[in-house]
């Protein structure tokens, strides 16, 4: 049965400019929502390392693309499309984090899957309509949430309700057939005290890479009502995906030959050689959030925040299978054509069933000399995780085989709660002591059957995992404000993050996956005035038992991630801003960095003739080795025009090379690319209409050919000289960008 439920719940956000002191209580009212400082984001002298990206920076460059690519012009962020296009499948990496290492929010409320511990954009298609204004805050960051931040933290805060009536109707059109239409309408406040507002949006493209469609469908929706010192709002959000599998990427050897090439759904030769696909190899996925959020302005100086959240989501993904074991699903060996068929085609299909609920909260004071929060969060997670075969090639119905049988079974539980208190003191004119200490509890059990075959006990791998954890994140810092323009900050905090689901299921009997702990020092200047802003951020971080894939595979055959003792990232990130003329801007930030395992071993798998595994692995002690994918380079510009009713910006990002294992091997490597996008714009002043706009985006200007994620597996095989010998070989996957590609967008508002 569903628990279709919504748990208590509190979530850190506090608004204040101050109160208002019009006499129209709805003006007031509205004010509570305008100036929302969080309690968990940055302010000018919190002495860590952010951006901030504002609405309209957000509404220019959305041509329907995932968040991801709206953040790529931040300091030290990388993007990647499995599709090569920006939409379905997208994920990024701050700083060489990746995804399920990063903390994202919404309203104060997490995102992060508890599992896996990073957020599917996909189920979230066109958000970036309905935010307000998001925060990237880099490194451990503040005291949020959720997941653990350790390598940065992202909260965004959904629109504020307008006080006027309004409406608006975007639609986007562009190469690969890709297009977007979204509707939105709100009508302002009603009564003095309420307000609704409404968001519909439908994405589709075809996708660079063969096959890779996507067709997106999503909604946001918020009612809101209004006191005079209390603001009460409901909001509901939902998407819905089927998206064609683009997951494995591409050999390296058809880079040069066939660069959209896509073997997922693969299903064989035609009679006249031909291959053919499956037409459902789809991943299918709908999820709900609900938000019921509280905020209420005891005086000046101190409001308060509670938000109940709930997420439901649903779906599955479907693969064709090729020559699959049929006990390994359960099923029994069948004759056909007077042959005993052991192996055989199939098609399965992969569920999950989940459920998240809790609350969040901050009490929030500000006066004087003191800015400070105290807040937190108390989560449920629920997951059914099962798997079905729907399809055998040659099993007739008469062979008692079960439409939708089911092969595999697990559920997991996981409790997060987390408090903190956090403090920004004035201890002089322009010296500010900030502390934040943070206590988070987790408890996670899975049982049931896993979805892979045990080949030694001949039955599914049994699933019983029970682990708590307790831990304290401090975090301490202080900011020098020398003048009106320059200003100097240092700060050093500690994160801890739990193994997820993978780490666990996929470990060997002897390895016990523990948790990783960072120690981030930060330390920054910078220098602004009317026209030229500089900043400069050094960082080091030093990670304990942070997990990595090694090489090493469990008894049954399954990629591990193992704790190495002993790794670091370090590097220092520049800023630079200048206001050319008061209708040309410029803006670039560089990243240089080293990202470094001390001590490193690899493990390579031992193949037979056959090239089946033999169950020996060899080992390759090689020392201090890079980090995968954390480039020792990068860097963004870009140019904005606006003149009159014109706007345009030119976008440019370099992105040094990345190595795809943790080997500095320079044979398993993405090379460096360069990449400029360009964006034009005019609005039309219309009597009728608030504006008409139409927008042209150019992107990858110059046709660059460039590759922004891989995969690799490698293993040693005998030497075709019969010798005895062994020879290494690799399997891998690449995912290259799309070439140059048009959007063109029209917006009309009124």
């Amino acid at each position: 049965m569903k628990k279709v439920f919504l748990l208590f719940a509190m979530i850190g956000m506090a608004s204040f400019k101050c109160f208002s002191e019009e006499k129209n209580d709805s003006i007031r009212s509205f004010q509570l929502q305008e100036v929302r400082v969080t309690s968990i984001r940055a302010t000018e002298k919190t002495p860590v390392a952010y951006s901030n990206v504002d609405k309209k920076e957000i509404e220019k460059a959305n041509f329907g693309k995932d968040i991801p690519f709206l953040l790529t012009l931040t300091p030290s962020v990388v993007a990647t499309s499995d599709a090569g296009a920006g939409i379905g499948y997208t994920k990024f990496r701050v700083r060489g984090t990746d995804d399920n290492r990063i903390n994202i929010t919404a309203n104060g409320v997490p995102l992060n899957d508890a599992e896996s511990q990073s957020v599917f954009w996909v189920n979230m298609p066109d958000f970036a309509s309905s935010i307000e204004d998001l925060q990237v805050q880099r490194g451990v960051g503040t005291s949020t949430n959720g997941a653990g931040a350790f390598g940065a933290s992202i909260n965004m805060k959904t629109e504020n309700i307008p006080s006027q009536a309004y409406g608006e109707l975007n639609a986007s059109y562009g190469s690969f057939n890709t297009y977007k239409t979204t509707a939105k309408l709100g009508t302002g406040i009603l009564g003095d005290h309420w307000a609704f507002d409404a968001r519909l949006s439908d994405i589709h493209s075809d996708g660079y890479i063969d096959r890779a469609t996507t067709d997106l469908k999503s909604y946001f929706f918020q009612a809101g009502y209004f006191q005079e010192n209390t603001l009460l709002k409901f909001i509901v959000f939902g998407g819905k995906e089927k998206t064609y599998h683009a997951w494995d990427g591409l050999p390296k050897d058809s880079l040069k030959t066939n660069r959209t090439y896509n073997s997922c759904g693969y299903m064989g030769n035609d009679a006249n050689g031909n291959p053919m696909y499956y037409k459902d190899q789809t991943d299918n996925y709908l999820q709900t959030n609900y938000q019921l959020m509280l905020l209420h302005v005891f005086n000046p100086y101190l409001n308060l925040n509670a938000t109940l959240h709930y997420t439901n989501g649903e779906g599955y993904y479907e693969e064709y299978k090729t020559k699959r074991t049929l006990i390994q699903y359960g099923l029994i060996p069948f004759i056909y054509d007077g042959k005993t068929v052991e192996k055989s085609d199939l098609v399965r299909q992969k569920w999950l069933d989940n459920d998240f609920g809790g609350f969040v909260f901050s009490l929030n004071y500000k006066k004087d000399k003191w800015d400070a929060s105290l807040g937190g969060a108390a989560n449920k997670y629920w997951g059914n995780h099962f798997g079905k075969v729907i399809w055998i090639k040659n099993y007739a119905e008469d062979r008692n085989f079960l439409p939708d049988h089911e092969y595999y079974r697990n559920d997991a539980q996981k409790s997060d709660a987390n408090i903190y208190l956090k403090a920004n003191y004035a201890a002089f004119d322009k010296l500010s002591i900030y502390g934040d200490i943070q206590y988070r509890f987790i408890d996670y059990r899975i049982e049931g059957k896993n979805d892979v075959w045990d080949w030694r006990t001949n039955v599914p791998q049994s699933l019983d995992i029970h682990k708590t954890f307790n831990f304290f994140n401090p975090k301490a810092g202080v900011f020098f404000n020398l003048n009106a323009y320059n200003n100097f900050y240092a700060s050093f905090a500690v994160g801890h993050r739990e193994p997820n689901r993978k780490n666990y299921t996929n470990a060997a009997e002897n390895e016990n996956p523990t948790y990783e702990t960072l120690y981030d020092y930060e330390a920054g200047y910078t220098f602004r005035n009317k026209t030229f802003s500089a900043g400069l951020n050094f960082y080091y971080m030093k990670y304990n038992n942070q997990l990595v894939l090694t090489g090493k595979v469990n008894e049954i055959g399954e990629m591990l991630t193992s704790n190495v003792p002993d790794s670091y990232r370090m590097g220092v990130e520049m800023l630079l801003g200048s206001k050319i003329t008061s209708w040309l801007h410029w803006n670039g930030n560089l990243t240089l960095s080293r990202n470094k395992i001390k001590d490193y071993s690899e493990f390579v798998n031992v193949l037979d003739e056959n090239w089946e595994p033999t169950g020996e692995q060899i080992e390759n002690k090689l020392g201090t080795t890079s980090i995968s994918f954390s480039p020792g380079i990068i860097a963004n510009s870009i140019f904005s025009f606006n003149y009159n009713n014109w706007n345009a910006a030119l976008q440019s990002s370099y992105v040094g090379k990345q190595y795809i294992d943790n080997t500095s091997n320079e044979e398993r490597k993405l090379d460096p690319y360069f990449v400029n996008n360009l964006r034009l714009g005019y609005e039309f002043k219309l009597k009728s209409f608030k504006s008409l706009g139409i927008s042209l985006l150019i992107n990858n200007l110059f046709n660059g050919k460039y590759e922004s994620n891989a995969w690799v597996e490698s293993y040693y095989a005998p030497s075709a000289s019969g010798d005895g010998s062994l020879v290494r070989g690799e399997y891998s996957g690449f995912f290259p960008q799309a070439g140059t590609n048009v959007l063109v967008n029209l917006s009309l508002k009124f």
